[in-house]
């Protein structure tokens, strides 16, 4: 049964979706944008934007009780393809071997002009 994950230290939802979906053990978070959610500001720059996206989403797996350890499939959105080296040196950091399986590609635009936005899965097995 689909559950929606209250994410109380995360980025409010501007639409209609859900920040994130638990179904069993698979978690669903919508694309995340690098909005702080103490001030709804988002940081200048690609490096900075990046942490708080990777943040927003770690905050929303917490509250499901999953980590990026989880994190199984990514998609990394971005608004130059140029950038993605700069973004992967970071998400290289922030996620851990092996890495998710990811897609990743430039878009004509992302909301508020963000540079960034990441979506994830995972999927809670803590019986390993």
């Amino acid at each position: 049964m689909k559950q929606k994950v209250i994410a109380n230290n995360a980025p409010a939802e501007i639409g209609a979706y859900s920040n994130a979906i638990k179904v069993g053990n698979f978690v669903f978070v919508s694309g995340q944008l690098p909005v702080n959610p103490e001030t709804g500001e988002m940081p200048r720059g690609l490096q900075a934007q990046t942490l708080q996206v990777i943040e927003n989403v770690r905050r929303i797996l917490a509250d499901a009780g999953a980590t990026l350890d989880d994190v199984v499939k990514t998609t990394v959105l971005l608004n130059e393809m140029f950038q993605f080296s700069e973004v992967n040196e970071i998400y290289a950091r922030e996620f851990t071997a092996p890495y998710p399986a990811r897609t990743s590609f430039a878009v004509q635009e992302l909301p508020r002009q963000a540079l960034v936005s990441l979506d994830v899965v995972a999927v809670i097995d803590h019986d390993e």
